[in-house]
């Protein structure tokens, strides 16, 4: 077996340990919610590393032993962060900086957009006030100055709209040859890199 097989087998595997579990205060699961935003990307066209990035961006929630909705408990669990570390190895930065920024791209569009905030979930909301809440005017721009930043905000609107309780979508097997091939790639880029 490749080490791209085994890494996407691992990634499956926490999928099926933790993915069931309630995606914090929503009536989704961690998986429900991962295939939607992926599904969203998809059928917006986007690349291979902003699809896999969508099914991927709160694997940090899987991973962390806070348990379920730490925000509730007034808990910022700092997914993005630990998931940008768990992926940028296995993916690179086309994967795991939109990872890192969903959250900042959530305060950034809190600040920019008229009526954004209005549209988030109330799960979403708790945890944007421990998260720091809008962007001022120097955290703009130093967001627009990261190179991911237009992907992470495309990246946000996928996770704000991938909570529908029912919604029918692809499995996670449908984004197993695009997770392989970034796999095999990063695993080419990085070989022999301490």
């Amino acid at each position: 077996m490749t080490e791209a097989a085994e890494a996407w087998d691992e990634i499956q595997a926490l999928y099926a340990q933790s993915g069931t579990r309630r995606y914090g205060l929503q009536s989704v699961s961690q998986l429900e919610h991962a295939l939607q935003s992926a599904a969203l990307a998809a059928r917006q066209g986007e690349d291979d590393e902003m699809v896999v990035a969508s099914l991927l961006h709160d694997i940090g929630h899987m991973v962390h032993r806070l348990g379920d909705a730490p925000a509730e408990r007034g808990i910022d669990d700092r997914h993005e962060a630990i998931g940008a570390k768990r992926l940028v190895r296995q993916f690179g930065h086309g994967v795991s900086e939109p990872v890192r920024l969903h959250v900042a791209a959530k305060r950034y569009l809190c600040a920019v957009e008229p009526g954004y905030a209005a549209l988030l979930s109330p799960d979403s909301v708790r945890s944007l006030a421990l998260q720091g809440g809008a962007m001022d005017d120097e955290e703009r721009a130093s967001f627009e100055a990261e190179p991911f930043w237009r992907e992470a905000v495309r990246l946000r609107r996928y996770d704000e709209a991938a909570k529908v309780a029912g919604l029918e979508v692809p499995g996670i097997e449908a984004y197993a040859s695009r997770a392989r091939r970034l796999l095999s790639q990063a695993g080419s880029a990085t070989r022999g890199v301490p």
